[in-house]
């Protein structure tokens, strides 16, 4: 895994061992950030960051700041230790996504959120519920990317429209927009 574009390209990411940690690929990382385009001086929400590979290819390619929320013990390190490798300095929250959304807000508003949660949330609709709490931290406009099992409907999300649904292989990426209040 590594860094696919920006000033830092090509520099590699470390990921936990075993199962609790499904980093995005580099090859759905490529293709998102190419339908993207330019994330130079957006502010950046990385939800389930894992080992924060998505919100640190933001900060490569020039976004303003990051907020990374993420629970996992192991995880965690990671993320911290490839800031640390990258000499990157997003904020991270060590909390669940569920209740870190008053510790996020302060850092907002977000023009940009990625959302990468275990796939199980997706399919139980707890990931809408949770989502739902982090409408007010974004920008009017914001843009919100859910990365989602193929297999699975994307959810619907109070305060956010769902704009678009792009599939590489197993791995879907649909869109939301945050909408005038």
């Amino acid at each position: 895994m590594r860094i696919i574009g920006g000033r830092l390209g090509g520099r590699r990411l470390e990921a936990p061992r075993g199962e609790g940690t499904r980093p995005t690929s580099d090859k759905v990382r490529e293709a998102l950030f190419s339908v993207l385009g330019d994330v130079a001086g957006l502010r950046v929400l990385d939800l389930y960051a894992g080992t924060g590979a998505l919100a640190l290819e933001a900060l490569s390619r020039g976004a303003a700041a990051a907020v990374c929320v993420e629970s996992g013990r192991l995880a965690l390190a990671a993320l911290r230790g490839n800031a640390r490798a990258l000499a990157l300095t997003p904020v991270v929250v060590p909390r669940p996504v569920e209740r870190a959304a008053g510790d996020v807000a302060v850092h907002g508003p977000f023009d940009l959120a990625f959302v990468d949660p275990p796939y199980a949330l997706v399919d139980s609709g707890a990931l809408a519920e949770a989502l739902a709490r982090y409408t007010t931290a974004l920008a009017e406009g914001a843009l919100v990317v859910v990365e989602h099992a193929a297999r699975s409907a994307a959810p619907e999300i109070v305060g956010l429209a769902r704009d678009e649904t792009r599939t590489w292989g197993d791995t879907s990426i649909t869109f939301f927009t945050r909408s005038a209040s």
